[in-house]
């Protein structure tokens, strides 16, 4: 007769869980917080500043995504 053993990795508590939902919720805050300045910081600019970068003023949102690294 065989005996194997399990030895793959389970999370044993809930402790573990909610400390790994915190830790995600933190980096989702703080991709969003990198956002949220990146819209501010190139919403001050004037259209020619922005031109100069290669922005269009309605294209902000989408260069702030990338920047933040968000989908």
């Amino acid at each position: 007769m065989a005996f194997t053993a399990d030895i793959r990795s389970y999370e044993t508590s809930i402790v573990d869980r909610i400390e790994r939902a915190i830790d995600g919720y933190k980096a989702q805050r703080a991709l969003r917080a990198t956002y949220r300045k990146t819209v501010h910081e190139l919403m001050l600019l004037n259209d020619r500043d922005l031109n100069d970068l290669g922005i269009d003023r309605q294209d902000i949102p989408a260069v702030a995504r990338e920047a933040a690294g968000l989908k």
